[in-house]
């Protein structure tokens, strides 16, 4: 099977956050508080497969707050931060949801990856991913993360599955 005809089968898009949905920086000010970065592209275009019936899922080793409330302002609703073992995570979420790995895509960029990468039927990676990572995916986006990678893989999806349209109904996210 081609990686084009991977990318038509898929119904469950899995992203981790940090590399992936970010560029991997974090800034950090006086009080504690860490703030990220996240594309408003990446954002339209998760927020547009949701509205055509793709799932979305989250699972991060993070546990920011505001990557949680900027995820479900986007519409996304199965979203696992603190998690130490992600392909137990993604293993039950599937069974719970009766689905199929070959399915399901999971875009990653560091070694805590590798298990779910192997998980599910398209392996991706952002562009700056780390060796190991880029040596086990199927599909290596041009972007990396945090600037376009989610896009890239969301977009692909749905343009092979004819739901990429223009939608004026869907506000600028």
């Amino acid at each position: 099977m081609s990686v084009l005809e991977k990318f038509k089968s898929i119904r469950t898009f899995v992203f981790d956050v940090d590399g992936v949905m970010t560029d991997g920086s974090v800034q950090v000010f006086d009080s504690g508080e860490q703030v990220r970065s996240m594309s408003t592209r990446d954002g339209y275009s998760l927020q547009l497969a949701i509205k055509k019936g793709y799932r979305v899922v989250v699972i991060s080793g993070g546990s920011s707050e505001g990557v949680r409330l900027r995820l479900q302002y986007l519409g996304i609703r199965d979203i696992f931060l603190n998690i130490h073992d992600k392909v137990d995570v993604l293993r039950q979420y599937a069974l719970e949801h009766q689905l199929e790995g070959k399915d399901m895509l999971y875009m990653g960029d560091d070694i805590p990856d590798l298990a779910p990468m192997n998980y599910v039927g398209l392996a991706c990676a952002p562009s700056d991913a780390a060796p190991e990572i880029r040596h086990i995916a199927a599909y290596i986006s041009s972007f990396p993360g945090g600037q376009g990678c989610v896009r890239d893989v969301v977009e692909k999806v749905l343009k092979l599955n004819g739901h990429w349209e223009l939608d004026q109904s869907v506000a600028s996210k």
